[in-house]
């Protein structure tokens, strides 16, 4: 079989170790007879894989007792609907901090529902930095502060949580959740697609404050109440079984990596190196993110010609490293090392950046 590092934004590389033992038991899981694709979701073996799998994200990211594991479908983009809808109550208007892409289809949605006061943005640099937060114009009686962690597109990542004081604070974590420890509690929700750092798309993840639960108007569809799903222990409807099974097993993968510490501390190592090597390409490599608030995530970079980045992404193939393009939108190249990504395929993609640069600079 070929080597190949695949740098996809998602859906992303999944650890090797976990791809073979659902290889191994894809047929028949622990002696069932049945491959967990099959299986009832309110059988008992099931129930025992999503006990384990909540179990284990509980103690990777330290959820207290006060707050529900919701395991949904409709990725990240439902939640931007589903969060307003959810956490208005009373209130009408909610802030929002815009720093890329998803922030904006984030303000979109909530329009829809709500008033939205954009306390600051960064779109006056392309995105390129997170907004300093004396900035900010937050405003008073806010049904909540979101934000979004890691902007994929952008590769702006924020190095802080941002202090909402009584407010709830709403993350869009998708991109980073895992990757580096939080403190759970200073959130009122966070929400993450599984297809970056858990596991396949399909499933989206979400952790709610037990007190910000029961808001939803009555009018609205059932299948929309956090309080619905958090009641049935996220089987009102078929959850998504098999991802949430690959999220298990990435999640007892991490914890062999040493948890979030350990991961955190070798996505650090990953990101140092792949930057070190673009900031001392001489200039033939160019980051347009401000250095405080680079992505460990995402790495945008940039070539001095269109015809430069084809050849590149072209070469770069050759050698099995896939999936660097940039997005659509924006252009160039972006490198996504999300926990999986092992320290050896950065090494082969920083060995080929010099290299390349070495031949064409």
């Amino acid at each position: 079989m070929t080597q190949v590092y695949n740098f996809s934004a998602g859906p992303a590389v999944l650890p090797r170790d976990v791809l073979l033992q659902a290889q191994q038991e894809l047929l028949d899981w622990h002696g069932s007879g049945m491959s967990v694709m099959e299986m009832s979701h309110r059988g008992k073996e099931f129930m025992s894989i999503i006990h384990d799998a909540e179990t284990d994200l509980r103690q990777l990211m330290g959820i207290p007792a006060n707050y529900k594991v919701l395991f949904l479908q409709g990725g990240a983009l439902s939640q931007f609907s589903m969060v307003p809808l959810n956490l208005l109550g009373d209130k009408t208007h909610i802030d929002v901090v815009n720093t890329g892409h998803w922030s904006k289809l984030a303000i979109k949605e909530a329009r829809k529902f709500t008033e939205v006061n954009v306390v600051a943005s960064s779109e006056d640099r392309q995105f390129s930095y997170v907004p300093d937060v004396a900035s900010w114009k937050r405003s008073p009686d806010a049904a909540y502060l979101h934000y979004v962690s890691n902007e994929t597109i952008g590769g702006v990542q924020f190095p802080f949580v941002p202090d909402s004081g009584e407010t709830p604070l709403v993350c869009d974590m998708s991109s980073d959740i895992l990757s580096r420890p939080v403190d759970v509690s200073r959130f009122g929700l966070i929400f993450a697609g599984a297809q970056k750092n858990i596991g396949p798309s399909g499933l989206t993840l979400v952790i709610v404050r037990d007190d910000l639960l029961g808001k939803l108007p009555a009018h609205m569809p059932t299948m929309f109440d956090y309080r619905v799903h958090a009641d049935a222990d996220s089987m009102y409807n078929t959850p998504p079984t098999y991802a949430i099974y690959i999220a298990g097993l990435v999640f007892k993968w991490l914890k062999q990596q040493g948890g979030v510490a350990g991961i955190h501390s070798r996505n650090e190592e990953k990101a140092g190196l792949l930057y070190h090597t673009i900031d001392n390409s001489h200039g033939f490599y160019h980051c347009p993110v401000d250095t405080a608030n680079r992505s460990r995530m995402n790495v945008p970079f940039r070539l001095g010609s269109a015809e430069l980045e084809a050849s590149f992404l072209a070469e770069a193939e050759q050698r099995n490293l896939l999936q660097l393009k940039g997005h659509r939108s924006v252009g160039g190249m972006r490198a996504s090392i999300y926990n999986a990504m092992p320290l050896e395929g950065v090494k082969a993609l920083t060995s080929f950046m010099t290299d390349f640069a070495r031949r064409h600079g």
